[in-house]
């Protein structure tokens, strides 16, 4: 081969080097997997900051592109689903609460692209997979350290919807206080809205005007209320006991990171199907966890919970899963 007088060999070589790691790379961003998050509400909020979270993660390792949008209306959701799916995203992540025939619609129209949503529903073939909060077994947990808290039995439960992803929640809780005090007693109420702390906060106080001394806060504000009256609350999906010192007992934690990666992992290797991926947010697989401030905790029920945490693991000990809608006692 005879080279350009313009071109030494060095400068061929160079080149010609520059050139591989220029395609290399270019391959690389091609192959890249993209993913869409799609969100009703704000990604800070407590239940879609953990998805965001997770896929924030996938992104920071390299593992995929990650773009989203949140606030989106459920009138406009099944169009933003389509302009994602026709701009080549290879799985599309969000919530299909109340718009499922809109969303499952979408997946059919587009068979090439994975659909990972938080559904009650079942999987829909060929690419319609569903998950959910599965963290009833963390939820058991925080249940035993507010039984064992409470002083006057009774415990205050303010949810958002009584839909199955929180009445399951609830009743595992409810089930967990009652092993560790046989006499406590519930009161139950929904403020039919996924964000409304006013009403949230305002629904705590009367809990504890009726006697409550702990508060599960399943929604944002009766922490708030909590603080305000001192007494204790119990956390649900993130956290918060940063925010809330001195007031948070235990918190259910949900990880989505499990779920998003088995996702991530089966789109790009070409064998996304259709699957319920509930079972990921399960203890077993990482997907829920107990944040307990054993400041607050006596040393025997840490203790307690401990060793339940254990045999939820290890399947010595299965947390019951009731969807039925929680009511107060009598």
């Amino acid at each position: 081969m005879s080279l350009p007088k313009f071109l030494s060999r060095r400068g061929f070589i160079a080149s010609a080097t520059a050139l591989g790691m220029l395609m290399t790379a270019s391959a690389t961003a091609a192959e890249t997997l993209k993913v869409a998050g799609i969100f009703t509400l704000p990604v800070e909020q407590q239940w879609i900051s953990r998805i965001h979270i997770a896929l924030n993660a996938a992104q920071a390792r390299g593992d995929i592109e990650y773009v989203f949008s949140e606030n989106v209306s459920n009138t406009d959701y099944e169009r933003v689903m389509r302009e994602y799916a026709e701009s080549g995203v290879g799985l599309i992540v969000g919530e299909v609460f109340g718009l499922e025939r809109a969303a499952r619609k979408v997946a059919a129209d587009y068979p090439e692209t994975g659909f990972l949503m938080g559904s009650s529903f079942k999987p829909q073939e060929p690419n319609f997979s569903v998950f959910d909060n599965f963290i009833h077994e963390p939820a058991y947990l925080s249940g035993m350290v507010a039984g064992a808290a409470s002083e006057s039995n009774v415990i205050g439960m303010v949810g958002g919807y009584a839909i199955p992803e929180v009445n399951r929640l609830m009743h595992a809780f409810m089930e967990g206080a009652r092993e560790t005090n046989p006499d406590v007693k519930f009161l139950v109420n929904f403020i039919d809205s996924w964000y409304d702390p006013p009403k949230a906060k305002e629904s705590a106080f009367a809990m504890m005007d009726a006697g409550a001394d702990i508060m599960y806060a399943e929604r944002f504000g009766v922490s708030d209320a909590a603080v305000e009256r001192g007494k204790k609350a119990i956390g649900n999906v993130i956290d918060t006991s940063g925010d809330y010192p001195g007031t948070i007992l235990a918190s259910a934690i949900w990880h989505m990171e499990t779920t998003i990666d088995t996702a991530i992992a089966a789109v790009a290797a070409g064998n996304y199907a259709a699957a319920d991926y509930g079972q990921y947010s399960f203890m077993a697989h990482g997907g829920g966890s107990l944040a307990m401030d054993e400041a607050l905790v006596s040393a025997d029920v840490a203790a307690a919970v401990h060793a339940k945490s254990a045999a939820i693991k290890d399947g010595s000990f299965v947390v019951t899963i009731n969807d039925e809608a929680p009511v107060s006692d009598n």
